[in-house]
């Protein structure tokens, strides 16, 4: 499984380490219905949204 995420962050031109760095800082406090919101490209989608 780990390998399928580096893969897609490879492909998605995602850096593999800040990816994986991040979301297992988050995932613990996360919301287990909105787990598909760290899935690569969803979590590529929300840190390059502007904040507001």
């Amino acid at each position: 499984m780990l390998t399928s995420f580096i893969i897609t962050c490879k492909r998605l031109r995602i850096d593999p380490f800040a990816y994986l760095r991040d979301i297992f800082a988050r995932i613990s406090a996360h919301k287990q219905t909105h787990l598909d919101e760290l899935l690569p490209d969803k979590w590529h989608a929300a840190q390059s949204a502007p904040s507001s």
